[in-house]
Formats: C-alpha cells, sequence, structure tokens
C-alpha cells in the first residue's frame, strides 16, 4: 500500500466521488436534519464515525466473514456502530439527539455506507479502507454543512444559533420546511456541476494549446 495510493482514496471522496453531491447518495438525512448547521454537522459526525468503524472492522475481517452472508455481517457491524454513536448524542448533546430524532438510528441503512463496506472495505486493506471511509465521510459532511449553513442563514438570519444579521433581517422560512432544503440542493448540485464544468472545459483548452 504506497502513500500514493492512500491519498488518491481519501482526496477521491472529497470531490470527484463525493458521495452526495457526484453519486447522490445519501439525501434522506441530506433533506431531512440539515434545517441549521449544528443538526447536520452532529449528523455529519455521527456518520463519520460510523463509516470509519465500520470500515475498519469490515476490511479486517474481510477474509473470515463467509461471502453468503456478508451483507447480514455488514449491517451487524454498521448497527453496533450507529448504536453507540446513538448513545453517545444522547448523552452529550440531548437537545441535538432530539432534533435528529430517527435519523441516527437510520444510519443502519444509509446506502452509502453500506456500499462502501461491499465496494470497498470488504475488498482491500485497513489502511485503504480507513482513507476511502474518511475521505467519503469528510464529503458527505462537506454536503451537509454547507446546505445546513446555508438553510440557518436565510431561514433564521443566525449561523450555530448567533445572530448574523440584526433584528431587522426577514427570515426566509421556507428554507426551513422541506421545500427548501430541494431549492437549495438543487441550487448546490447547479454550482457544484457548473465549477466541474468549468474545470473541465479549462483542462480540455489546456491539452488543445498543447498539441497544437
Amino acid at each position: 500500500m504506497s502513500p500514493a495510493n492512500t491519498y488518491d482514496e481519501f482526496i477521491k471522496g472529497l470531490w470527484k466521488e463525493n458521495p452526495v453531491l457526484v453519486h447522490v447518495l445519501g439525501l434522506c438525512p441530506m433533506l431531512a436534519v440539515t434545517n441549521t448547521a449544528i443538526n447536520a454537522l452532529a449528523m455529519g459526525l455521527a456518520t463519520f464515525f460510523v463509516l470509519l468503524g465500520s470500515s475498519i472492522l469490515v476490511s479486517s475481517f474481510r477474509h473470515l466473514i463467509p461471502k453468503q452472508v456478508r451483507i447480514s455481517c455488514y449491517i451487524i457491524i454498521i448497527a453496533t456502530f450507529v448504536t453507540v454513536a446513538d448513545y453517545t448524542l444522547l448523552a452529550l448533546v440531548p437537545e441535538v439527539h432530539k432534533e435528529l430524532g430517527a435519523f441516527v438510528p437510520l444510519i443502519v441503512v444509509n446506502c452509502m455506507i453500506l456500499g462502501r463496506q461491499e465496494a470497498f472495505a470488504s475488498k482491500n486493506r485497513v489502511g485503504l479502507a480507513a482513507a476511502d471511509a474518511i475521505g467519503t465521510s469528510i464529503g458527505f459532511m462537506f454536503a451537509l454543512f454547507s446546505l445546513g449553513a446555508v438553510r440557518e442563514i436565510l431561514g433564521n438570519g443566525s449561523l450555530f444559533g448567533v445572530s448574523l444579521f440584526g433584528p431587522h433581517f426577514e427570515p426566509w422560512i421556507i428554507m426551513l420546511l422541506p421545500p427548501g432544503g430541494f431549492i437549495m440542493l438543487g441550487v448546490i448540485l447547479l454550482l457544484f456541476n457548473w465549477i466541474n464544468e468549468k474545470k473541465a472545459s479549462a483542462m480540455l483548452a489546456t491539452t488543445e494549446r498543447k498539441t497544437a
């Protein structure tokens, strides 16, 4: 396992293969809990813990888990880490835990997490599996926080509960409602694809100049 391979696996989840912005996975928590930045960050950290822990464990036992029951084993492993994350949030930040509601236990069925176990962790060494999990988790957290921060700023005029615009700001209430989540997610996806399109065009133009 070379350092270059580890770095590549880490960096791809941040942008090139971002689970939300590219693969459009995990949209249920993405839309449901991102009405504030703190909720988005808490869900992102819980997902980070679950994906990293389960990826390391699945990779460590990849030669011992029978193929016939591998999905069941992955779900049991994921559920174990989800339970730890759920009770940790309940003990440390009960108000945030209440806001997140059932969406923390539902991490068990998040297709992004189970998909990384099946597609990557079960086929690679622990170091690569951990790098992939960290990169994917941070990419997911980035998408969650981006949406949560924008929705809280426009919907409440605050960030992490701190007022930004004073008492005269007229909040956009729609941003705190489900339609606001869909609208902002569409805007973020549009911006993400526009940036990628501009980068691809710039690279193509550079290649054409070199070959001319």
